[in-house]
């Protein structure tokens, strides 16, 4: 094999661009877009020393650009003719396709040139159910052949023989119409469309469909019967020239991907959760879901996008603007100035962390292109060159400048407005109850909570306080227990036990699910080393014997926390009146008020493990 040293440098330079021209389209994922154009180097520069197709897995949460990238990796490369997009499903019956075979073909992908394939949404393929029991297939099964070593067989030699019986009886049958007198009969009626390209298939012909309906009978037999002898037609179809790209959301393994309706909690939060996510975690999700020897089959190329930061929603929110500015000065000729108060409204109300992109887009458009036509309507026919548009969080109205004009359009954003709506006297009551997870969460940890929120996005009045990773230990157990109960403690505290509200319910389901776990399932209770609950009949334990205990452990507890929190009454009571107006504290403001209270925290950035130090005690 002779190697063209200027053709690889010309395609190298091709994907060197391709790489500079993926950074610029997509925000938040240069780490992916290295990686997926390193392991597509040897399939496109020397894609001759493949013996294998490569396969590349991409996963991560909706809307992070995992289906985009490919389309214009594959339309930069100009591989357009060379693609093919597929959602395998076990459920679509609608689909005429019975195997992946079925598609490349029909897709002119039978032959062994470079090829790229995208499997797209590949966790509805799955082979195993939620209890572990394997799921029926009766399509797509060769994709599995595929991965293995890069072949797809053809149709057996019977499919063929079948093929050319029918043929020929639809020929004897046309034959004898015609010496029965019957007239109107086409010179070939018996070979429509739908056979030529099934004949095209079968014998992997390069001819145009349409040249396979025009040939004669006579050409058409003798070439059936040429093939029939030929081995290359029944041998398996070489894709170790293919690039293969799976993608994919794996809800087992970001587990945040189920909280898509959360506006509140801050994006860097969550995306410094799934930056631990592993390639470990992802085999671990692809178990839930297929097979064993299938999990081997994805292959080690596991791509895993992380959720997107604060930084990377701003930045897409600015480049936007952008390209509104750019389009604007580009059709009409005025210039746009836009304040960061409306960056600010739509961050506020277009960023679902767990959504991607998508919802930004969408209030780009609500916010700016809907009210921009109103002021460019005014700016174009007084003439003027150029529009300052601004928002009014106060008056609530989104203002346009046009010379010395100003329109004025009143504007709540849809978020916004569901915040608002929020009681005053729910949030107060919402604020005491998040401020005592936040001051037991200070006492029982040593830093503050990644945020402290009273009022979010809700049609009811909510509030969650977000606490870092914690390793469980049987001191960080109870600690946790604590914190869980503290909430409804707190309210008794401020508002008297006959006004504290019912919504405590799932912290102390929480609470007494870790109590349960603390003596049923660890045995961190000395008179308790058996566990108490497994599952399986035959090994099912009187768990009754353990409830006196955990109820006793459950009071103990609760009165510690009490206990604790009246230590700090004016902490608490201080943070929760700031929590109530505010709405929200983050870590800074949060640090300040228990630092003029005496109490000695730290701020512990997103991502924080908090875990006993091990390695320290080992070496004592």
């Amino acid at each position: 094999m002779i190697i063209n040293k200027e053709e690889i440098k010309k395609k190298k330079k091709k994907l060197d661009d391709c790489k500079t021209f993926l950074k610029k389209e997509f925000i938040g994922i240069d780490k992916i877009i290295d990686d997926i154009m390193e392991y597509t180097q040897i399939w496109y520069l020397m894609p001759e020393i493949l013996t294998r197709p490569v396969v590349i897995n991409l996963w991560g949460m909706t809307g992070v650009g995992k289906t985009d990238l490919v389309r214009k990796l594959v339309r930069f490369l100009e591989f357009q003719n060379r693609f093919v997009e597929i959602e395998l499903s076990n459920t679509d019956e609608t689909s005429w396709s019975k195997s992946v075979a079925d598609i490349f073909q029909s897709n002119g992908l039978s032959d062994e040139k470079p090829s790229i394939v995208l499997f797209d949404e590949i966790q509805r393929f799955n082979t195993i159910d939620p209890d572990g029991l394997p799921v029926p297939q009766t399509k797509f099964t060769d994709f599995w052949e595929l991965l293995s070593d890069g072949r797809l067989s053809k149709r057996e030699r019977e499919d063929l023989e079948h093929y050319l019986f029918s043929y020929l009886l639809r020929k004897k049958e046309n034959d004898r119409r015609k010496l029965g007198g019957e007239t109107g009969l086409d010179e070939n009626p018996y070979l429509n469309l739908w056979d030529a390209k099934e004949l095209k298939k079968y014998l992997s012909m390069e001819d145009d469909v349409m040249s396979i309906i025009d040939m004669k009978e006579e050409d058409m037999i003798k070439l059936i019967r040429k093939k029939q002898k030929e081995k290359k037609i029944y041998e398996p179809v070489n894709y170790s020239k293919m690039l293969i790209i799976i993608s994919g959301n794996l809800d087992e393994a970001f587990q945040m991907s189920k909280e898509t309706s959360e506006a509140d909690i801050d994006a860097n939060i969550y995306h410094a959760f799934t930056k631990k996510i592993t390639v470990v975690d992802i085999k671990n999700a692809l178990s839930r879901k297929f097979r064993p020897e299938q999990v081997a089959r994805f292959g080690n190329i596991h791509l895993i996008y992380f959720s997107l930061k604060t930084e990377d929603f701003e930045k897409l929110i600015q480049r936007e603007i952008n390209n509104l500015k750019h389009s604007t000065k580009t059709k009409f000729g005025v210039s746009l100035k836009i304040t960061k108060n409306i960056n600010h409204l739509i961050y506020r109300n277009g960023v679902f962390p767990v959504q991607g992109v998508r919802p930004v887009f969408s209030s780009v458009v609500d916010i700016l292109d809907t009210n921009l036509s109103k002021f460019l309507f005014e700016a174009i026919i007084h003439e003027d060159l150029s529009i300052e548009i601004d928002y009014s969080d106060t008056q609530k109205v989104i203002s346009g400048k046009i010379g010395t004009r100003v329109i004025e359009i009143p504007y709540l954003g849809k978020i916004d407005k569901i915040r608002q709506s929020n009681l005053e006297d729910a949030v107060a009551n919402i604020s005491v109850h998040e401020c005592g997870h936040a001051v037991s969460y200070m006492l029982y940890t040593g830093f503050v909570p990644l945020q402290l929120k009273s009022k979010v996005a809700s049609s009811y009045a909510a509030g969650f306080t977000f606490p870092h990773q914690i390793h469980d230990t049987k001191e960080s157990i109870l600690d946790r227990i604590k914190i869980y109960l503290a909430g409804g403690i707190a309210e008794e505290i401020i508002f008297g036990e006959k006004h504290a509200s019912i919504g405590r319910s799932h912290d102390r389901e929480q609470a007494t699910a870790l109590a349960i776990d603390y003596i049923r399932k660890y045995g961190f209770e000395d008179v308790f080393q058996t566990t108490y609950n497994l599952e399986d009949y035959a090994h099912r334990m009187q768990q009754h014997i353990t409830d006196e205990s955990i109820e006793n452990l459950m009071q103990q507890l609760a009165r510690k926390t009490r206990e604790d929190l009246i230590l700090h009454f004016d902490l608490l009571k201080t943070m929760s009146k700031i929590l109530s107006e505010k709405g929200s504290l983050q870590p800074r403001e949060i640090y300040d008020i228990a630092t003029k209270h005496q109490l000695k925290v730290s701020i512990k950035e997103e991502g924080f493990l908090h875990i006993s130090n091990y390695r320290s005690l080992l070496n004592d």
